[in-house]
């Protein structure tokens, strides 16, 4: 009798592991960025829009020897010019296929770049490997993000979408 229920016990872990991160696991949701040396740079909030993917800024941190967090996206074109970073779209027209998301771009805020992009989502739902790159995807770089709590950020709170004052 204990053997069956440490049985059932194990099986509804395994079912619940195996259904936390089945195929209808999807990039939405909050992510936290990194870089390489751990610094934590920036949550991002992925949502879903007409069948494409795209993720906002929605928290920034301060980097070892910055002065200030930059809030205003100066380097930006179009109606991302001088928008506000928090709300700001980075990752935009990221078409699902499986694990990963394709077709799309991210911006680099920094020097107002846009730049191609794929991600790949974990088998666990946990990490996200989002790859900016120049013409083709060998020419790149990539970064692991790592899923963070669905409540990170209470709904109310979440940036909106932000766009500069020229499109507003």
């Amino acid at each position: 009798m204990k053997s069956l229920s440490l049985a059932l016990l194990f099986g509804a872990t395994l079912g619940t592991a195996l259904a936390a991160a089945g195929p209808d696991d999807t990039v939405a949701g909050f992510w936290q960025q990194a870089d390489s040396d751990g610094h934590v740079g920036a949550w991002f909030y992925f949502t879903e829009v007409n069948g494409l993917y795209q993720g906002r800024l929605v928290k920034m941190f301060k980097q070892p020897g910055e002065q200030k967090i930059v809030t205003i996206c100066t380097k930006c074109e179009g109606k991302q010019k001088n928008a506000p970073m928090l709300g700001l779209t980075i990752v935009k027209d990221m078409r699902r296929d499986g694990e990963k998301y394709e077709n799309g771009t991210i911006l680099d805020p920094r020097d107002g770049k846009v730049y191609h992009a794929q991600m790949e989502l974990s088998a666990d739902g946990q990490k996200l490997s989002v790859r900016g790159y120049l013409g083709i995807p060998l020419l790149g770089q990539t970064q692991v993000w790592n899923r963070l709590p669905d409540d990170t950020i209470p709904a109310a709170q979440i940036p909106k979408e932000s766009f500069g004052p020229e499109s507003q």
